[in-house]
């Protein structure tokens, strides 16, 4: 029978990523990552906030970008593999756990309710500039319209062309 395992999920780092290095010289980073769902109850009206929490695995050259430019909060979207874990705690007690083994994690823009300083004194430049090329295309735009207004004397020259320049009998 064939079979497909592929997750993708979006949501934000519930910690700071654990980075370590294996002595095999592999790079591993773990990732805690929340999920959030908001539905609306039928019953009761009422707007219900479903958070699932998942463990990542992220390996190689991505695990150390991971570790360097994440931390807590950091939006992120992740394709990956399902996984399956199954231990005995140091009760004996047998426990389970679903994880995702990330094939591709993607940084996603950080969140508007995140005020990071340098994020706010970038910002305010990037909207001083929009504004400043608004103000230009705009003047612009008035001297072409001021233009066209000058060269129109009322009537509109129109040249008869054939619609089509071929041979064809149709």
């Amino acid at each position: 029978m064939a079979s497909y395992n592929r997750v993708i999920i979006m949501g934000n780092l519930t910690k700071e990523p654990d980075h370590k290095q294996l002595t095999s010289g592999q790079s591993v980073c773990k990732l805690g990552l929340a999920s959030n769902r908001q539905f609306k109850n039928k019953q009761t009206g009422a707007m219900i906030q479903e958070v699932c929490f998942i463990d990542v695995d992220v390996w190689g050259p991505q695990a150390d970008s991971c570790n360097q430019y994440l931390q807590k909060g950091s939006a992120v979207l992740i394709e990956g593999r399902l996984k399956f874990d199954t231990w005995q705690d140091n009760e004996g007690q047998k426990r389970s756990k679903h994880s995702i083994v990330a094939d591709r994690v993607t940084f996603l823009p950080a969140s508007q309710s995140v005020q990071n300083e340098d994020l706010t004194s970038s910002d305010n430049n990037y909207n001083k500039q929009v504004t400043n090329s608004t103000k230009e295309n705009e003047d612009i735009e008035k001297n072409q319209k001021n233009k066209k207004e000058e060269d129109l004397t009322g009537e509109i020259d129109f040249k008869d062309e054939k619609p089509f320049d071929d041979d064809l009998p149709f």
